[in-house]
């Protein structure tokens, strides 16, 4: 079925949303305000799905993609949106979110922060290969091939450019660089390292699904820099992709967090410790907990010139059984994108902080997780999106709880 919509906002997703007969259209590719003509791809009984057929009225921010390889390759949903209206749209998706959601009536939501680089931004690019072993990136209609990437940093895309080798047996290809150095990352279930050849002047690994590396090449591990202190970042282990705005996340977290000498500080999800260090520096007491072998492994070392800082290899819920009882006057928090289990919320409430800083990369999921810290007595100070991911939909917020 084909039908002419109007859009009036944008979804927790890549798609704006229109309405026909009461029904709520997904629409990939367009903007809030714009009249398009879609084709129905999905119908169920609450929703559609739709594939743009033709923009009718355009909206003022519609700009035309930097990269050939939009709208297919799946890397971006944003280019054809002006940067200043994505950092619009994305505080919008938090409010939305934080209403709908999370029953919270005109949330204070302050302006996103935007990223000091909107394209050529990302520290860490994962690779798929073609049946004929190009490189490209997975879709939903399988591996795309490309020749371009404009939110890769220059220096992925110069490796990029040298890598010649036939397809391996591996699912994923990652390249990750630092002010000066790079790492190649062959990712697979087994983590056997695949037989291939690489003259460059990089380290290679090989990293299994339960996070275990083989060094091949080089070094096991890349240093990255920010704010002045070094932060080792091992094969397998997290680390975030906007180097830039990394800085400035923290910079503000920190800022929210509002330490005294004397708390004790709970940093939840800490991987390699890009929190805890800084917190330590300030705080009498840092509980740090992380269930990553390798991230732990990394932060052991970051905060190695630390004799306040305590490490916890454990999933948090598990972790807070032992850690409820102790004072605490302050909590970061930095789950995944499916938030925190309940059993982490419900040891929090036990805890009581004065104070909850909740660094979250799903606005629904922050949502879900700030009603139940508002029904316990929180109060939502406010929400900071952060643009970590320009050109995507995602959003990174910083949220303020207060008891």
């Amino acid at each position: 079925m084909t039908l002419d919509l109007t859009l009036t906002t944008m979804s927790n997703g890549a798609d704006a949303i229109g309405r026909h007969e009461g029904k709520a259209i997904f629409v990939p590719f367009a903007i809030p305000g714009e009249t398009v003509r879609v084709e129905i791809v999905e119908d169920k009984p609450t929703f559609a799905r739709a594939k743009l057929i033709e923009v009718i009225t355009p909206s003022p921010d519609r700009v035309t993609p930097i990269c050939k390889h939009f709208g297919v390759c799946g890397g971006c949903q944003w280019q054809h949106i002006s940067y200043e209206a994505q950092l619009k749209w994305k505080k919008q998706v938090v409010i939305d979110q934080l209403f709908r959601i999370g029953g919270i009536t005109s949330p204070n939501v302050l302006d996103t922060i935007p990223s000091p680089s909107p394209l050529h931004y990302r520290n860490h690019v994962q690779f798929s290969q073609t049946e004929d072993g190009k490189l490209g990136f997975m879709s939903s209609a399988g591996v795309v091939p490309i020749s371009e990437c404009h939110i890769a940093h220059p220096d992925i895309m110069a490796l990029f450019n040298q890598l010649d080798i036939e397809k391996l047996d591996v699912d994923r290809i990652g390249v990750r660089v630092t002010s000066d150095e790079a790492m190649i990352v062959f990712e697979s279930e087994s983590g056997e390292p695949p037989d291939v050849e690489i003259d460059l002047d990089v380290s290679v690994a090989a990293v299994n699904k339960r996070g275990e590396a083989l060094t091949m090449i080089g070094s096991d591990h890349l240093v990255q820099t920010i704010l002045g202190r070094d932060f080792r970042i091992s094969a397998a282990s997290f680390f975030q992709v906007n180097t830039a705005q990394a800085e400035t996340l923290i910079e503000v977290a920190i800022t929210a967090l509002g330490v005294s000498d004397g708390d004790t500080v709970l940093d939840l999800y800490c991987g390699a410790g890009l929190f805890t260090a800084f917190i330590a520096e300030k705080a009498a007491r840092v509980i740090g907990v992380e269930s990553y072998e390798s991230a732990v492994g990394d932060a052991e070392v970051n905060l190695n010139e630390f004799n306040n800082v305590e490490l916890f290899e454990s999933p948090a819920e598990m972790a807070m059984d032992h850690l409820v009882k102790e004072s605490v006057q302050r909590v970061i928090l930095d789950p995944p994108r499916a938030g925190c289990d309940k059993r982490v919320l419900d040891a929090l409430i036990k805890i009581a902080p004065q104070r909850i800083v909740y660094v979250s990369c799903d606005a629904a999921t922050l949502a879900r997780d700030a009603k139940r810290l508002i029904g316990a007595g929180y109060k939502l100070e406010s929400a900071t999106p952060l643009d970590m991911f320009p050109q995507t939909h995602h959003i990174e917020i910083i949220a303020i709880f207060n008891l």
